[in-house]
């Protein structure tokens, strides 16, 4: 079935104003939040941001994905970009899963080795859907803010080009320093990894 637009909103943030398009043809309630003069740039700005009930709502610090959100929604409305909102709770696993794979965490597990305990993938996200409703807009090429290697891959392999992948910044606290060595040492998040590294190197300066 083929992926089109089903509506379009106009919602005030508290960042600035947004267009929100929902999609038919796709499994799944996932939505782009549309900040500024997006449709005029060739390749404009991109976030795919998965879903994290605890941390995009609760303000969980066990990871990096409220902040990682605010900032895109903080620069995006500044200039102009898209924010793709994907439904895929915990890389895929769902929110209760992802509360079990935590337990498995605080027993000394890193995140991937957790999701394999419970008989999961490393990520189990699909980011075809990113690109079909990308495509949906009229957009084939995108500069992509995220630090994950696999999301390019996810774009590139389905027809939507990489031109420029835009790191996001490091949202570190004491809570959340083995998640995101573990993403940077063992997910391939290189722009994190670099990062990191240079937060080392700076705090033994």
């Amino acid at each position: 079935m083929k992926v089109e637009i089903d509506e379009k909103i106009i919602m005030p943030t508290k960042y600035g104003r947004a267009e929100v398009f929902s999609f038919r043809g796709i499994d799944g309630e996932h939505v782009i939040f549309a900040f500024g003069n997006w449709s005029t740039l060739r390749a404009p700005p991109v976030r795919i941001h998965s879903e994290c009930l605890t941390g995009d709502v609760f303000g969980s610090k066990r990871c990096d994905c409220g902040p990682q959100l605010d900032e895109a929604m903080r620069r995006f409305t500044q200039s102009a970009g898209l924010l793709i909102y994907l439904r895929q709770e915990g890389r895929g696993i769902g929110l209760l899963n992802k509360l079990r794979a935590y337990r498995l965490q605080d027993a000394g597990h890193d995140t991937y080795e957790a999701n394999r305990l419970l008989g999961f993938d490393d990520d189990q996200r699909d980011f075809k859907v990113a690109a079909d409703m990308l495509r949906a807009l009229g957009i084939n090429q995108v500069q992509l803010l995220s630090n994950n290697p696999r999301k390019t891959r996810g774009l590139e392999d389905n027809g939507v080009r990489v031109r420029h992948r835009l790191f996001t910044q490091t949202h570190a606290c004491p809570d959340n320093q083995k998640y995101l060595a573990a993403k940077a040492e063992l997910g391939g998040h290189d722009g994190l990894q670099s990062n990191l590294l240079n937060e080392a190197k700076n705090d033994t300066a």
